[in-house]
């Protein structure tokens, strides 16, 4: 098996909202990590039975806000529901339901088995939203934004675009990045290396034996958290996927030789290595040269690094098109609470979305202004780190089905690659139990709610 990424072909750009078209196809395992879809909440997200006409509805005058603070957010959270108050008159609680995304998961679920406690926002990652749709637990907020006049095409459009299903509008972008390859400008130059991102992967792996500053040249992300969704770039820089739809073809020769380059990279060549904990933190303190972490980590980076930092945009493949996910989250609307506490919440949605709101959001923590009205000037000359964030939305491309879809997912690629990359095992063998485990997903947890 070549450790060199050199392979032809490509997959086609695929529309989001063209998911409910997909046949049964291959897919299928039984989850492992977080709520699983199923259960009381009813499936296909439930919409016909509720009642989403909100003429004459006054809206609740006190509201809670589940949120992780993503990037660190949680003081511009404060400030910017100060003055949501101030404007409507609605007071929110600003309810720390987790440190991340999976805790918050958790407590929603909790909330929902008990038919109470629920907030009329929520923050929704990219992997869990879809559970929640199939199991009638958000509500689709079309009605809404037509009547608060919400603007979806000044939304960036592959941002607004993740969160449509079934032609409908399931919750909009807040704390939204893309992974960015971080670099160490310093070590960079006292290798002889040019200041810039490589532009493939193969031309950096020609650059890592010249990277000797500092512990390793290049450190993967922390398998739990970002081995599915980083990984992607691997993969379709060499024309291989998680899944086609929802096909899953993580075992695709494609697949397995990216995975054998993966763990070449550690073993044999010995120039990367895989983090323990968040990558980003390991690239500031100087443990390695090089990093692949999401925006939403830009401003902590900076602030913390003793070093210039470099960012640019992840390195391609042989294959042509896209090789930049999107990801992060977005807010959503619970289907078991009052309709004034619906309206409420979808004010709410509202103002955090304004331009002026995401710009001050991503100056206090990185991630991307989902506006593309917002006026970047003060927020670019102050980080112009964000606009190669920005800039880089152009070549992004929507995730895999089986990365975003699949409940527990993301936990069972950490699973495959921990064994491919930190305990060397087979590739092939730990791609085929990959594929066999989420095609068990698929048909036991998806495949029976699909409208």
């Amino acid at each position: 098996m070549t450790s060199s990424l050199h392979r032809p072909g490509g997959l086609s750009r695929r529309s989001l909202l063209g998911l409910g078209a997909a046949g049964a196809g291959a897919l299928g395992l039984v989850a492992c990590g977080g709520p699983e879809v199923g259960g009381e909440g009813g499936g296909g997200g439930g919409s016909e039975e509720l009642d989403l006409d909100f003429e004459g509805i006054e809206p609740a005058t006190t509201i809670d806000f589940w949120t992780s603070h993503p990037g660190g957010s949680q003081e511009v959270e404060k400030e910017l529901l100060g003055t949501f108050a101030e404007e409507t008159g609605i007071e929110v609680n600003l309810v720390t339901a987790g440190s991340n995304y999976e805790e918050i998961a958790q407590k929603f679920q909790t909330a929902q088995a008990a038919n109470s406690g629920l907030p009329a926002v929520v923050v929704l990652s990219d992997v869990w939203w879809f559970r929640y749709f199939v199991n009638g637990n958000i509500i689709p907020i079309d009605t809404l934004v037509d009547q608060l006049g919400i603007d979806l095409s000044d939304y960036r459009d592959s941002l607004v675009a993740d969160y449509q299903y079934d032609d409908k509008q399931w919750a909009l972008p807040y704390g939204r990045s893309t992974p960015l390859f971080y670099y160490n400008k310093d070590h960079f130059a006292a290798a002889g290396l040019p200041d810039k991102a490589p532009e493939t992967w193969a031309e950096f792996e020609e650059w890592a034996p010249k990277l000797t500053e500092a512990e390793t040249p290049y450190m993967y992300p922390d398998l739990a958290g970002y081995a599915g969704w980083t990984l992607q770039n691997l993969l379709w820089g060499q024309g291989a996927a998680w899944s086609d739809e929802w096909t899953v073809t993580c075992n695709s020769p494609e697949a397995v030789e990216v995975m054998q380059w993966v763990q070449d990279s550690v073993f044999s060549g010995g120039w990367a290595q895989v983090a323990s904990s968040d990558s980003a933190d390991a690239f500031a303190a100087g443990v390695c040269s090089a990093t692949i972490a999401s925006t939403g980590s830009l401003v902590g980076v900076l602030e913390s690094a003793s070093f210039d930092v470099g960012v640019g945009f992840l390195p391609g493949g042989s294959a042509d098109g896209p090789v930049c996910p999107t990801g992060g989250a977005g807010l959503g609307i619970p289907a078991a609470i009052t309709k004034e506490e619906q309206l409420a919440g979808a004010m709410l949605l509202e103002f955090m979305g304004r331009p002026e709101s995401t710009v001050a959001f991503s100056a206090a923590t990185g991630y991307m202004p989902v506006r593309k009205s917002a006026d970047l000037s003060e927020l670019t000359a102050k980080t112009p780190e964000i606009q190669t964030a920005v800039d880089q939305l152009e070549v992004t491309r929507p995730q895999d089905f089986a990365r975003v879809f699949l409940p527990g997912a993301d936990q069972e690629m950490a699973k495959a690659i921990a064994s491919i990359a930190t305990a060397e095992g087979d590739v092939q063998e730990a791609m085929d139990g990959l594929k066999e485990t989420l095609e068990g997903i698929y048909t036991k947890e998806i495949e029976p709610k699909l409208p």
